[in-house]
């Protein structure tokens, strides 16, 4: 048990799940570190002997030819690049903002070969002397081969350099080109961000190049393998600074613009490069310290000391990964950006890491405590990449899962060493174990790991940032960590670093240095590390644990959202899994056993009067369900008892409905935060499928009795709302007593919110809402408004310079119940002008939460969504998370159909992304009818006893 907060007996027992039906709730809504890819097309510039790479070498037939290939040959492997870009950040006469560059790469030949394949994708190239796009020479007295010809092989995003002769094996080359593209505003490659300060419009030039994007913005070898070293020299207009991932060594004045030259990297891979061009300004750490640290941002954020928190935590937490890696932090500075226009949540270039606003920026007068939290455990995750993932780097994004579900699990013991107070590690079984399981009960999963060639073409590796990736990447490896204990973990985490250290690796590595460092120790494990992990990581899914404490006997089973649905990826493990089972009887004896097989035997576990809690602490990636007497007797516990304090623990099972329902009997008598937000979460897959039926009113009301207590304690220890909890989880759990009691009907709730929020308007300078309300006031105040509500929340929402303020309002203004509001609001959120594109996602999701809003949105973007794709952030993943939002209410056979037609649409259109998220809805949409069907009647039934 941590410090802090109280856990009472219901995080043992309640937050199993809320039963059968609400196994799941709602699909996570955006992976915050998930990255964009660029536009499919770019405009084309006309020049003088300028050739753009819009124009395709093409074939009659397919072929097997090294270009048409997504993988580079293993015949070339860089040393290091020589690159000079200049960004303009001004309109040019065709009404276009581009960037120039000249890029040389220094390479080894280490098989022989007459052709040289680079990356370079929407580059316009200038010809040479010799009428060809690049320049091939020799080092070390070597002589080059002449080249033959060149030419672009769009799909395949390759300069192609045939040669006349071959290369030698073992010499070294240098292939030299001039280029310009355009600095567009895609969020992806080499882009421009714009803001406005003091009325004046502001131009930044930025990058975002992971996954397969630095390739767009100068020819690379462009693949996590082919680490380099860069060296690299910006020119730019005066006023703006300049940064890299290395320290800037020289910053000349050659009259028309300033040249800034960096000290050469780190040998490192071609995603992790970073550039920005701003007039941004910085605070930093003092002198003395061993680390520069330098937070950069818009000049006003800066100076409003938007930046301080991070700034503050930086250090701390990087002192913190050195001593958990045992290995000192690789760089002498660590610049952190924060940029108005960025599609991810930040990303780890090495040395410049790069955020949006909202995940660097915190203001104390205005964010609230979850938006604090937000910060630090980005910042954590991200520097954790600094190690682990920059330092050595998975071979291939096949190993994606490592690289990101590592970084999301640490992050938690990074952030709680920062803010020690706040026991943030026992949220991240909500966080991110739930989160994994709801996609993961999907037969349209994946596994976390896949093999090399199935992971080839650039939308293909977009795939992977998804909640698996993250989430179940987290949990599994967390899992790991606590059966091996926590040291061991580290210690092979160290001796993995230090072994690999500046190259690149495959996950069977980490497990080689693990079992090396376990084989010292005294944990008797049931087999190697390899065999027990390839069971989580090369299946999708999970186990259901079901104990029957009468026989002792224990079984294991796929779990799937819907049962009857056919899994049609074999498994070379059958679905099976090596499951590390703890336990505790009557909150006394305890221990631990591993489920080996499909069913086993285990004394132990068989009681007739105590009651029987598995996988405590939720450290294992399963499910568990019991026989019903042991159900019975936990309820008995929960019902009886529920101030004894048992270890963290959530659940969700296979159980009927009404004994789930029967686990939120209790609530009136809880007062802790994680009870109360396990069972929100559980709850809302009932507000999902019921919100537009007659059993949401019978659901009110029972919900009514439950929190009203929970709402009018909080009204005392505030003091009729006049100030804040105390303690750190009650403001937490303050904004479910008020979201909940608002949702329900509570008296005097939604006239509190309005209150606070008329206020507001009466003197927009000075708001009385506290900042950690705000979410719950905008929303609810403008959903018992109208048009002048909204219009206020609008322009408050366009003058914001806080993206926290800015990201609350853009969820509030989703909340009103006038349907041409809410269609406004869809025009609104395509409109560049009005709403950022990194924030068209979660404007269009937002407003398909609202009731009234959600059959607006599925009209709006069946109409709109290739307009949408093509114009925006394209990708994926951006598609992805719209369909998932959009869909997730969709329960009937209609809406099926409609989903179905929809499918069969986008499989006729361009567009090669996309099907899996729309296979997933549908799935998900088969199972939400399913559930109703069996559930329903039960649900309202039981209700409606609940008021006699």
């Amino acid at each position: 048990m941590g410090k802090g907060f109280y856990i009472s007996k219901p995080l043992g027992i309640v937050l199993f799940g809320l039963g059968a039906g609400a196994v799941l709730t709602i699909f996570a809504l955006s992976v915050v570190y998930a990255q964009e890819k660029w536009k499919n097309e770019v405009n084309a510039i006309d020049g003088t002997r300028m050739v753009t790479t819009a124009a395709p070498h093409r074939t009659s037939a397919p072929s097997n030819e090294p270009w048409d290939k997504y993988r580079l040959p293993d015949a070339l492997l860089p040393e290091y690049y020589n690159v000079t870009l200049w960004p303009r950040l001004v309109l040019d006469e065709r009404g276009m903002y581009i960037f120039t560059g000249k890029s040389g790469v220094a390479f080894t030949c280490m098989k022989e070969t007459n052709l040289i394949l680079i990356h370079s994708n929407e580059l316009n190239f200038t010809l040479t002397s010799e009428m060809h796009h690049a320049k091939l020479t020799g080092l070390g007295g070597t002589s080059a081969p002449a080249i033959l010809k060149t030419w672009f092989q769009t799909q395949t995003q390759f300069m192609v350099i045939q040669l006349k002769g071959k290369l030698q094996v073992g010499k070294s080359y240098w292939l030299y080109t001039e280029f310009h593209g355009e600095l567009s505003d895609d969020l992806g490659g080499f882009y421009r961000s714009e803001y406005t300060e003091n009325g004046v419009k502001k131009v930044v030039a930025t990058t975002q190049m992971q996954p397969t994007a630095a390739r767009n913005a100068f020819p690379c070898f462009d693949e996590p393998s082919m680490k380099a070293i860069f060296h690299l020299t910006l020119l730019h207009p005066r006023g703006t600074v300049a940064l890299s991932n290395g320290m800037d060594k020289k910053t000349t004045d050659n009259q028309e613009v300033l040249q800034t030259r960096f000290e050469p990297t780190q040998k490192m891979s071609t995603y992790l490069l970073a550039f920005v061009v701003s007039e941004f300004t910085n605070i930093r750490s003092p002198p003395e310290a061993n680390i520069l640290i330098r937070i950069w941002g818009r000049r006003e954020a800066i100076e409003t000391g938007q930046g301080d928190y991070a700034l503050n935590v930086t250090f701390p937490i990087l002192k913190y990964f050195e001593n958990y890696y045992n290995t000192t932090y690789p760089l002498s500075k660590s610049d952190q950006i924060a940029l108005p226009d960025f599609a991810a949540g930040a990303m780890e270039n090495w040395g410049l890491v790069t955020y949006r606003e909202l995940s660097l920026f915190y203001d104390p007068n205005v964010s609230s405590n979850e938006d604090k939290e937000w910060v630090v455990t980005v910042i954590t995750h991200e520097l954790a990449h600094m190690w682990f993932g920059n330092l050595v780097t998975m071979r291939w994004w096949n190993d994606l899962w490592l690289n990101e579900g590592f970084a999301n699990y640490v992050s938690y013991l990074g952030a709680d060493y920062a803010e020690p107070t706040w026991n943030i590690k026992d949220l991240m079984v909500l966080q991110q174990v739930q989160r994994a399981f709801e996609v993961d009960a999907l037969v349209s999963s994946h596994p976390l790991s896949s093999q090399e060639d199935e992971v080839i073409t650039p939308d293909q590796i977009d795939l992977l940032f998804d909640t698996i990736t993250y989430s179940k990447g987290a949990a599994i490896l967390r899992m790991l960590s606590e059966f091996l204990t926590e040291s061991i973990f580290a210690n092979g985490l160290h001796n993995y670093l230090h072994e690999y250290a500046y190259n690149n690796t495959v996950y069977t590595d980490l497990w080689k240095k693990l079992q090396e460092v376990n084989a010292d120790s005294s944990i008797q494990l049931p087999a190697s590390i390899n065999e027990i992990m390839n069971r989580w990581i090369l299946q999708m899914g999970f186990p259901v644990v079901t104990i029957d404490t009468r026989t002792g006997s224990i079984t294991q089973q796929h779990f799937l959202i819907h049962p009857e649905a056919v899994v049609d990826k074999p498994s070379d493990y059958n679905y099976e899994w090596f499951v590390p089972i703890t336990w505790m009887k009557s909150g006394s004896n305890m221990g631990q056993h591993w489920l080996l097989t499909k069913t086993a035997s285990y004394e132990p576990m068989k009681t007739d009067t105590d009651w029987l809690l598995a996988n405590l602490n939720v450290t294992g990636y399963y499910r568990v369900n019991y026989d019903p007497q042991n159900w019975e007797r936990l309820l008995i516990q929960l019902n009886s008892d529920h101030k004894v304090g048992v270890s963290l623990s959530l659940k969700a099972q296979i159980i009927n409905i009404t004994l789930a329902l029967r686990t939120t009997k209790y609530l009136y008598k809880e007062k802790e935060y994680i009870p109360w937000e396990s069972a929100i979460r559980n709850l809302q897959y009932f507000f999902l499928m019921f919100d537009r039926t007659e059993v949401y009113g019978p659901l009110q009301t029972y919900l009514r009795g439950e929190v009203q207590p929970l709402f009018d304690h909080f009204k005392v220890i505030t003091s009729n709302w006049t100030q804040k909890p105390p303690r750190y989880m009650d403001q937490y759990n303050q904004i479910n007593a008020i979201s909940m009691a608002c949702k329900t009907g509570v008296k005097g709730c939604s006239e509190l919110t309005r209150m606070w929020y008329r206020q507001w308007m009466k003197n927009p300078d000075t708001s009385p809402i506290p900042s950690n309300l705000k979410v719950t006031v905008y929303c609810n105040a403008i959903a018992a408004g109208g048009v002048e509500e909204w219009d206020f929340g609008w322009q408050m929402f366009k003058n914001s310079t806080i993206a926290a303020e800015a990201e609350k309002l853009l969820y509030g203004l989703s909340c009103t119940k006038e349907p041409w509001l809410l269609n406004r609001y869809l025009e609104y959120s395509i409109d560049p002008n009005l709403i950022r594109k990194q924030d068209i996602t979660y404007a269009i999701v937002y407003i398909a939460d609202n009731v009234i809003g959600q059959p607006l949105v599925w009209d709006f973007f069946r109409a709109n969504w290739e307009y949408i794709t093509k114009n925006f952030e394209d990708g994926p993943f951006f598609f992805g998370g719209l369909i998932k939002g959009i869909t997730k209410k969709f329960s009937t056979e209609f809406e099926l159909q409609q989903l179905q037609r929809f499918q069969e649409d986008f499989a006729a259109s361009n567009f090669s992304f996309g099907m899996q998220a729309i296979e997933q809805a549908i799935e998900q949409t088969k199972a939400n009818i399913k559930w109703i069907s069996e559930n329903k009647a039960q649900v309202m039934n039981w209700l409606i006893e609940q008021s006699d």
